[in-house]
Order: structure tokens, then sequence, then C-alpha cells
């Protein structure tokens, strides 16, 4: 059997193929801060927190509601996103122009809400979700047999990403929410509804990052704090691909989960730290990071 390193190659693409998954959740949840930031300007602390409601409203909605898998891709990100519509206009609205210190803080706060509460009625303990019976099963890399759910979640948090990028960056709409961040009262002066606008990019940040919560609940234990487990390593993703960058969101997000397979077949003890490392090294080189402007 060919070795790199003294390591088996299949080893090796084996971690590489898990990392591109959990790359996909750090890309996912990454776009939306980056869409946030970039448009409207705001650090959204509390990016953890939707994410981790994105994952109990699916729990619940099947526990309660009966409804299924597919279904919760769609209705938990709406419900979700509507939740940050009303907190930006209940909210948010009141800080811009302030120093983005005060978003952070409040987003902050609300996260801890957020946690808190969920916490009071759910407890610490997770709770597992059950994998759809269409994407039950494993397909053979054969490095690797490589469970169905976990293919699912790389292909669709690849298509989504480039889905909303193009949509930003390359459509009508994503230049007039472009021209919205650079002279609203020029574009309110056309007959746009920017407050509504900010609302709803603001929904649509938060909706990303619901998603990316349904994508992860048969992976991982729907509980209080999953969101906390994330949001940290996403800001330092953001960070190295650039702030409000939301193909450098996309890109780093994917090539940092790489990274941290390999790490964790090559040194796994420094896996956990590898991608704020790699943070710092672009912040002393480049500190707009590798695909933001100064």
């Amino acid at each position: 059997m060919s070795t790199v390193l003294g390591i088996p190659v299949p080893v090796i693409l084996g971690q590489l193929t898990l990392g591109l998954v959990n790359g996909s959740f750090y890309a996912l949840l990454s776009l939306g801060l980056a869409v946030i930031f970039g448009l409207m300007g705001v650090v959204n602390f509390a990016h953890g927190a939707f994410y981790t409601l994105g994952a109990f409203a699916a729990l619940l909605g099947l526990q309660y509601l009966g409804i299924n898998y597919w279904l919760a891709l769609l209705i938990a990100p709406l419900a979700v996103g509507l939740l940050g519509v009303l907190v930006e206009r209940l909210l948010l609205r009141h800080l811009y122009g302030l120093d983005p210190l005060y978003g952070l803080l409040l987003t902050f706060g609300l996260a801890l809400i957020v946690e808190g509460s969920l916490h009071q009625v759910f407890g610490a303990s997770g709770q597992s979700y059950p994998v759809p019976e269409a994407l039950a099963g494993a397909v053979n890399l054969h490095f690797m047999f490589l469970p169905l759910y976990r293919a699912w979640v790389i292909l669709a948090s690849v298509v989504v990403c480039f889905s909303t990028w193009f949509v930003i960056e390359r459509t009508r709409l994503g230049a007039t929410l472009r021209a919205a961040t650079e002279n609203a009262p020029l574009l309110q002066a056309f007959g746009v509804n920017v407050p509504l606008l900010v609302a709803l990019t603001y929904g649509g940040g938060v909706a990303l990052a619901a998603l990316a919560g349904v994508l992860a609940s048969p992976v991982v234990l729907v509980n209080s704090h999953m969101g906390n487990e994330l949001v940290i390593v996403v800001f330092a993703v953001v960070v190295i691909g650039g702030m409000g960058s939301i193909l450098g969101s996309i890109v780093s997000g994917l090539v940092l989960g790489l990274i941290e397979g390999l790490t964790k077949v090559v040194y796994p003890e420094a896996s956990n730290i590898v991608v704020f490392v790699i943070m710092a090294l672009v912040l002393i080189l480049r500190p707009a990071g590798l695909f933001g402007r100064e």
C-alpha cells in the first residue's frame, strides 16, 4: 500500500473527504456572515444561535408537527429568516451609523439569550435527528465508505454557496443590494424600499445559518450549545477569506476544512488550532484577508 510520510494514502484521502464535509458547514455558515457584514456592516455574533435555531426547528417540527427532513430544509430557514427580519427591524436598525462594536455587543447578547432559553427548556443533553431514508447507506469510494448523507451535505452546501454568490455578484438584485450599502439615500430616491431590502438581507443571512443547522442535525446531536462549537471557527474563516468577501468565505471554508482534515492525520494535536494559526498568519501578511480589499 502506497504511503505519504509513512501514512497510508487511503487514510489521507478519507480524512480529506471528511474534512470537506466540515468545510461545507464552514463555507455555508461563513457565507451568511459575509453577506450580513458585506452588505450591512454588522458583525453578527448571533450567527451560531441562528444555526442552533435552525437545527431545533427541524427537530421540533419532526417531533410535534410531523414535518419531514425535506420540508424542514425549506420551512426552518424561512421561519428563522423571518425571525431575523424582526430582529433587524426591532433592534439592529437603531444602531446603524454607530460604531460596529454596538452591533457586535447586541448580537452577542442575543446569542446568549437564545442559548440560555434553549438550555432552560431542553436541557444540556443533545437529541438525535434521523437520517432521511433516501440518504441512508454509504457509497464505496474504494478508499473509504462515505455515508450518502455526508455526500449530500457537500453537494447541497456547494450548490447553495455558489448560487448565493452568483445572485449577489452577477444579477440585478445583487447590484441593488450592493447599491443599498454604498448609497442608500440615492437608491431610496429611485423608489426602492431600502429599509425592507436591508431587513431581508439580514433575514437571508440568518436563513443560511439555519439551513446549515438543518443540514447538520442528522450529523451531530442537536443541543443548545452546538452553535458555540462552530461560530468562533467560522469567524476565523471569514477573517481569512476577507471580511465581507462572499467568494473568499466560500473558498476559505472549503479549503480550511480540507487542511483541518489533513492535519488530523499528519499532526492530530494541532487540528483544533490550525485554523487560528492560519488566521494569525493571514492577518500579519494580508490584514484584509485573502480575498478582501484594503
